[in-house]
Parts: structure tokens; sequence; C-alpha cells
């Protein structure tokens, strides 16, 4: 069998993370020769992932823009992509998970009639416009897709639901798990100063992440008075909120919460810094996707700052918990959680469902069975 031709597309910071270790796999495998084609959605904090992962894009469409709408996103991956897809011929496309450049990337591929496998697939809110867009770019992409890599059985079931062969559902695990075998070390140095003058050991340090659209003005504002009353109700938190760059979500918090004491704000920090910082936190308060699945494989709490979340394992589990952004229910479960060593413990201690960190090679194996046998 001759090598099989593997095109790898992402753009943002989460969708590197999750990719990374897969690249590795799929680069140590001598079947498979693998192309890496990002299209920066991002820009600078996807630029960091790859610095530290040592991955050098084949391809970079480079399409960032300031304030860029979501159809000039897909119109330029659309278009960057079928110049890449006649040059490369690849045998298979791979994207992650649910955002814009993974769907638009997904039609590019359908288009030139390339086989798509979609790693992440499955997750489902079964509300279109939360998370907004990535619900629907998610489930528009495994209508697109030929394999579909679940990271839980759950997930599996979801696309069976939706008329999926069984035959192309992997159940693989979540490369997030994967990554933080190569992030996370002892006695970690941050290279932000102000991370390093903590004092976790004493401080009962919260991350804070919010950034979604569908939280962009009056969720952001409940978010950051939700932390003004936590802060001032609890002398020994310290908070950490690490600020998205987008203008929309910057502007709004640094203007409810520069000054506040024990409220630290953030630049956006790399990967390495990020899952060291939860290691070393109390609890995390977030709307992101991936967190949900991080922080509990070391331990710590989530209070999901979104009204709805397709990561219904960890709800299950226990490991997270939906809070969305009203006031007082953030404020009141993060109290549970600072004051009651027993609702603490019931959270950080359960068993995280995203896998044991093999994802990657088991999707490295389904595809070397797929091209195998056809």
């Amino acid at each position: 069998m001759e090598n099989i031709k593997v095109i790898v597309i992402f753009g943002t910071r989460p969708e590197a993370i999750k990719m990374a270790p897969l690249i590795k796999e799929l680069e140590k495998n001598s079947q498979i020769q693998c192309t890496v084609c990002v299209t920066a959605q991002h820009r600078e904090i996807l630029d960091q992932v790859l610095n530290i992962f040592n991955i050098t894009p084949a391809y970079d469409l480079n399409i960032m823009k300031a304030k860029q709408s979501l159809t000039g996103i897909t119109c330029s991956v659309l278009q960057g992509l079928e110049e890449v897809f006649e040059k490369d011929q690849p045998d298979i496309v791979l994207v992650h998970g649910d955002t814009t450049t993974t769907f638009a990337a997904s039609l590019a591929a359908f288009y030139k009639k390339i086989p798509v496998g979609h790693v992440e697939a499955g997750l489902r809110s079964y509300n279109k416009y939360s998370p907004y867009p990535e619900e629907i770019n998610r489930k528009l992409t495994g209508s697109l897709a030929e394999l579909h890599f679940a990271p839980t059985v759950t997930s599996k079931e979801n696309l069976l639901r939706e008329g999926i062969e069984e035959s192309k559902i992997f159940v693989t695990g979540n490369t997030v798990i994967d990554a933080m075998k190569f992030t996370i070390k002892d006695k970690y140095i941050f290279e932000n100063d102000e991370l390093n003058t903590i004092d976790y050991k004493n401080k009962k340090v919260i991350i804070v992440t919010a950034h979604r659209r569908e939280n962009w003005g009056s969720g952001i504002e409940n978010i950051c008075n939700a932390l003004k009353i936590i802060t001032k109700d609890n002398e020994d938190v310290e908070v950490l909120y690490i600020v998205h760059p987008n203008p929309v979500v910057k502007d709004m918090v640094h203007s409810l919460l520069n000054g506040v004491d024990r409220v630290h704000l953030i630049e956006p920090i790399d990967t390495k810094e990020i899952h060291n910082l939860m290691k070393k936190c109390y609890m995390v308060m977030t709307d992101s996707g991936g967190i949900q699945e991080e922080a509990p494989h070391l331990g710590k709490p989530v209070l999901v700052l979104r009204q709805v979340t397709e990561r219904v394992e960890a709800l299950h589990a226990g490991t997270v918990r939906l809070v969305g952004t009203d006031i007082e229910k953030i404020v009141s479960n993060a109290s549970k959680l600072l004051r009651d060593p027993d609702e603490y413990n019931d959270m950080s201690k359960c068993i995280n469902p995203y896998g044991d960190g093999n994802a990657s090679h088991k999707i490295v194996a389904a595809l070397l069975k797929y091209f195998n046998n056809n």
C-alpha cells in the first residue's frame, strides 16, 4: 500500500491543542504522509501552540482579519482550501470539533470528493444557538464526514441516532488528554511572572475564562459582577481571569474588573501555562468546551458559565456543574465549593470520562484499518 496522504486542518488554539498530539502520532507512522494546514482563524494564540509542539504548517491561509464575521471566515477558508486540495491531493482530510474552520474545511473537502475524518465527533447540546455557532458547525461536519472519532460512548450514541453507520464510528477518548502528557511539568515556572507571585498553597485560586458569543454583553457583565461578590465575601480567594483578546470581551472585562482587589486580569497565556496553572488552582469557572475536559483530568471542579453544554458526560460524572450567567447562581455554587469540603471533594474526586491519553494512537489505528480495507 502506498503511503496514506493525510492533511490535518485547524484554525484556532483549542483545535491546535487537541490536534497536536495526533499530528505527532501520524508523523511517527511510516505508512502515513502527514501535512498540516492552518487557516489561522485565530493568529497569535494559534502560533503559541504551534511553537510549543514544534509544528510547522505546510500551508498557512492566514485568514484572520479585524472584526471578522462568520461569513467572512467561511468564504476565506473555502477559497483558500480549494487551491490547497488541488495542489496536495490528499487521501483524507482530518478536522476537529466545531469551529467555523472545521465546517468550512469539511465542505471544501466534500466539494473535491475527499473523505473527511472528524475528530471529537458526536457532541451535541441540541440547541442550535448554544453554543453558537459551534453546535451547527459540529452537526454539519458530522453530515459531511466519512469517519467519526467520538471521544465517548455517549457521542457515539448521538451519531447512531442521526443515522451514521456504526462501522464508521470509533470511540477513542479525547485527544486533549493526550496533549496534557506533553505540557504538564513538575515544579513548573511560569513565563508570565505575575503567575509566579500567586500564593497557591494558602489561597483558593479560581481560574476564569469567558468569551463565547452567546455570553457577549449581559453574560460577561454578570460574570464580572459575580466575581466581585465572590472575592468580597471570601478573603482567601484570588481570581485569575484570562481575558480573551477580542475587544468585545476585553473592553467590558477591563471596565468592570480593573483594579478590583485580588482579581488579576491576565493576558492570554499559552497551552503549557494554562495546563500547569490548572494543576495549581483550586477550581475553574469557564464557558470553554476544552477546559471542561482538561480541568477534571487534574481533579479540579468546573463551574460552566453556559446555559447548556455538549459535554454531558462531564455533567453525569459530576466533574462539572452548569451555572449559566445568573449572578446569584454563580455566587452560590462557587460559595459551596469554597466553603464546604465535602462539596468540593465530591466534584474533585470524580473520574474524568474523557479517556486514558491514548486517543491519538486509536485514531491512527482506525485510519490504517479504513485504508487497508478500502
